[in-house]
């Protein structure tokens, strides 16, 4: 595996769509697990699982502040997954040029019915 390739936890972490909300509520802000809570129609333990698994991805980072435990995103792990993306990307854009100019140089089929 190479520099730029993520490790499978952090594939793991944002496949599951309740992690993916989480770290787009932590985008903007800290936010005691408590907050995180709040959207989500489940238990406080069932959201600190998930904040478990995106600690243990490195893509969110706790520190106590009083009696509240508050999180943090930590955004350096995602460049790695668009990084490896990108590589797709790059591929689909390439075939879509490729099946547009073949479409380019097909006959036009309106001309020859009129």
């Amino acid at each position: 595996m190479t520099d730029s390739a993520p490790n499978a936890s952090v594939f793991h972490a944002i496949a599951d769509p309740t992690r993916r909300r989480i770290l787009d509520l932590l985008a903007d802000r800290e936010m005691a697990a408590t907050a995180i809570a709040e959207p989500f129609a489940m238990s406080q333990p069932a959201v600190s699982q998930h904040l478990k698994v995106l600690r243990e991805a490195g893509l969110v980072t706790q520190k106590k502040a009083g009696r509240q435990r508050l999180y943090k995103l930590e955004p350096e792990k995602l460049r790695q997954v668009y990084d490896w993306v990108a590589h797709y990307e790059r591929f689909w854009t390439d075939r879509l040029s490729k099946l547009g100019a073949y479409l380019d140089r097909q006959p036009d089929e309106s001309k020859e019915e009129g």
